[in-house]
Formats: structure tokens, sequence, C-alpha cells
């Protein structure tokens, strides 16, 4: 098997699984209970907590535990415009965010809120300059994506901390699923006020999340009834996947630092194979995109027929984000790159982990060549 759809989840690893199990198993009461059995599962949390804060630098107090991306991106952008309403009502955010965030800001917008949508470029990045004039004295949020989960641009995060930094009233949100593990990024010297990290795609359980909140900002809380996670998310903590979360970070920043040159180098095989199959067009910026994503489309040939073809052949890859992978039509993360509705509508995409290898690259790229050949011999 080759398993080249990353983006969508990854394969929790071996060690993972193994504290879920033991947690589950030793540490289930709920951390809330004042017996001893409680305060087993409490202390454990606080340690888990811990570690996740020492791994990305942070403060305990700022980690929120969630139970994902989407509720993480929900979370920060719904409670900063509702706590925050008073002072403004504009809110800044890119036209090539992930759902749980576009369609988050779609919803503002039907209960008052004003949504600025930075177009991007063919590469697809944000201008600074459009970002410097989009903002106003009554905005009150900047949120975006650090890493496309379609296509992987990166986008100028630190610069933009930068520049907010001058802009005490505006919150900055990032959206880190996609680069948590891949790509460096710096929450306390970058300015980045809230930061949605999923476990499920670092080799962690789906179902767990965080959301850092920096110590000093206040947000509404989405859910209510208890007063768990500082009162910004009510709810018994999932202490066995939060136990697990803590294991997958380490584990994963750890390959990040041994392996990086070697994900780069399986992504460089990807683009140069691809560029020499007839009909194949890279939609991957070569420049300021991650390690482990490459988009692409084959001209005349339906995505769903192609990912099937190489499912037979026990190659996994998928369309686009695994959360409207089944939806037909066009991608929006591609239109708004200004690429036209046959292209948008025919793309792949391929997402590796540290564990993929460079003749499983070689060999996708010889099935994949093959399986055009013959989608073309029919089509004549």
């Amino acid at each position: 098997m080759i398993y080249l759809d990353n983006s969508a989840t990854t394969k929790p690893f071996k060690e993972v699984l193994d504290t879920f199990l033991t947690v589950s198993e030793k540490y289930f009461a709920n951390p809330s209970s004042l017996h001893s059995k409680g305060g087993e599962a409490e202390n454990l949390l606080t340690a888990a907590r811990k570690s996740i804060a020492a791994l990305l630098d942070v403060q305990p107090s700022e980690i929120v535990f969630t139970s994902g991306g989407t509720e993480g991106n929900n979370i920060a952008i719904k409670g900063i415009a509702y706590q925050h309403q008073n002072r403004g009502k504009h809110l800044i955010t890119t036209a090539v965010e992930h759902a749980s965030s576009y369609e988050s800001f779609q919803y503002l917008e039907t209960q008052g809120f004003e949504v600025t949508y930075l177009p991007v470029d063919e590469a697809g990045m944000i201008s600074i300059v459009d970002l410097k004039e989009a903002m106003r004295p009554e905005t009150v949020l900047v949120s975006m994506l650090h890493v496309n989960n379609e296509t992987g641009t990166i986008q100028p995060i630190k610069e933009i901390g930068e520049i907010l930094k001058e802009h005490k009233k505006i919150f900055f949100h990032v959206d880190n699923v996609q680069g948590i593990g891949k790509v460096p990024l710096q929450l306390k010297e970058w300015g980045i006020d809230l930061c949605t990290i999923s476990a499920h795609k670092i080799h962690g359980l789906k179902g767990t999340g965080l959301l850092y909140v920096k110590n000093g900002v206040t947000l509404s809380a989405l859910f209510t009834g208890g007063e768990q996670e500082y009162r910004k998310r009510a709810g018994t903590e999932n202490v066995a996947g939060i136990a697990s979360m803590a294991k997958a970070l380490r584990l994963t920043l750890d390959e990040m630092r041994i392996k990086k040159e070697k994900i780069l180098a399986v992504k460089q095989v990807f683009i140069e194979g691809l560029k020499k199959i007839e009909g194949v067009e890279l939609n991957t910026p070569e420049k300021h995109s991650a390690p482990h994503i490459v988009n692409f489309s084959v001209e005349g040939i339906k995505p769903e027929v192609l990912i099937h073809s190489l499912d037979k052949r026990d190659i996994f890859v998928s369309t686009r984000s695994a959360c409207s992978s089944k939806q037909g039509g066009a991608s929006r993360i591609l239109l708004e790159m200004g690429l036209d509705e046959r292209r948008a509508s025919t793309a792949i995409r391929i997402s590796t982990s540290y564990d993929n290898s460079l003749e499983e690259a070689k060999n996708t790229l010889h099935v994949l060549e093959e399986e055009i050949l013959n989608f073309k011999k029919v089509m004549r």
C-alpha cells in the first residue's frame, strides 16, 4: 500500500495507540471528579497540557483542548467576533480558507458582521498591501491558514504578525492544522493570538485537537455548561485522546527535525515526475509551499475516476480537502487562484508523511502515467 492522503488524516503512531489504551484503562475517571481517581485523571491532563505547551514554547494556561480543527476554528473566529463586537464588527480573512473557517465567516455575515475576503495571486498567496488596505478602526480579527490544505501554499504569517503588532486591537488567528509538524511556526515571536491544531493530522487520533489562546485574549465560549478549559470550552475532557495528542506532537516534531530533507526530496521527485507526464498541470507553487502537498490537474480525466483507478492498484490519493471531497464541481481554492473551471475541476492532491519513500514516489508516478495513458486510449 502507498498511502498519499495524509492531509486528510494520518495513520496513528503505535506509541499513540498504546498511550490511548493505557490511559483509557487506568485513568478513565472524570478529571472534574473530587475523588482520588478523578484527581489521577486531572493530574495526567495537567501533565499533557504542560508537555504540549513546552513543545509549542507557550504557557500551559494558553492551551485549550478541543475536538479538532473545525471546532478550534469555530471557537477562535466566532468567539473573538462575539466577544469584541461592541468595539467593531469588521473581520478579515482570505478567499482560500478551509471550509470550517470560510463558512464560519459566511455565518457571521448573516449576524451583522462585515467580512473582507482577501484575494490571492496565481500561487495562492495574499498581498500584504491588500491586507493593510483592508484594515480599519473597527477591525477586530485577522484569520488565515498557515498552509493551504489543497495546494500547500504558505501564507506570510511572520510578516503579517509583525504588521499586526502595530495594531494592538486586532486579534490574529492562524489555522495551523496543515502546517504543524511540517512548516515551522513561532507563536510568540510572530505575534499570533490564537492558533488551531488537530491531532489526527500528526499521527494522533481523530476527535482531539487544541486551540492556542494567548494569555489576556478573551473570547466568547461556544460551549457552556461547565468550567473546563478555563471556561472557554465546556465539556468533559478526552483525557486519553489528549495524552495521545501530546505523544503524537512530540514524535512528529522529532520527525520534522530528523527527516525534513527526506520529505522535501520526495516532493521534488513528484514535482519533476509530474512535469514529464503529458496532460498533467501542476497547481502547487514550487516556491513558498509546504513540503508534503502536491496538487495537480489531469486534462480530460475526472479526478474521482483516476482516484478509483489508483485505488485498485493500492495507491491512495484525494481530490481536495476531505471535508469537501465528495462534493462535485470545481475547487473553490483553485478558482480563486485564477485557474479555469476545467483545471479546477480535475485536480488531484498528493499529501505525504515522513514515512513515504522516494521509491514510493517513483512507483506512484509510474502507475499514474500508465493509468493516464490507458484512459487517453479509451477516450480516442
